[in-house]
């Protein structure tokens, strides 16, 4: 199985100018904890719920006001995503997926056209888990 096999074709994307608060209200209305950043088709960085979760609300409202607190919002993600992403290309085979998740530990990596770095797909563990789910399955021990 490869990372064509379990990808999710033509992931939600944002540009590295999109504001914090653009990217944050995409993931929550979408239900999505990972997204690449591309510019001009070509991957930049990528942003998790983990990138999002640096923003301690609560504390800038209450000590630092709101004000500063819009200012954070309107952050464009190029200023908190990571630029160095583990991408992979859609022959990429579980095995090696499964090694890059572990060893780098994210829960997602954006699989690229080879040679180009336009995002075509994104697996996430969820996807991983879901296919060895199945062939635990199709094995007769589910």
């Amino acid at each position: 199985m490869t990372a064509g096999d379990l990808m999710t074709p033509n992931p939600v994307t944002a540009s590295p100018q999109a504001s914090f608060a653009e990217v944050w209200e995409l993931m929550r209305d979408l239900e999505i904890r990972h997204v690449p950043v591309v510019e001009d088709g070509v991957l930049e960085g990528m942003l998790s719920d983990r990138d999002l979760a640096r923003l301690d609300m609560s504390r800038m409202v209450a000590f630092e006001g709101a004000d500063v607190f819009r200012q954070e919002l309107a952050t464009p993600i190029v200023k908190v995503m990571n630029p160095d992403v583990i991408a992979i290309e859609p022959e990429t085979d579980l095995d090696e997926i499964i090694e890059l998740l572990i060893e780098h530990k994210v829960g997602a990596l954006p699989v690229v056209r080879l040679g180009s770095r336009e995002v075509v797909g994104i697996v996430s563990y969820i996807d991983v888990l879901r296919a060895i789910r199945d062939g635990l399955d199709e094995a007769g021990q589910g």
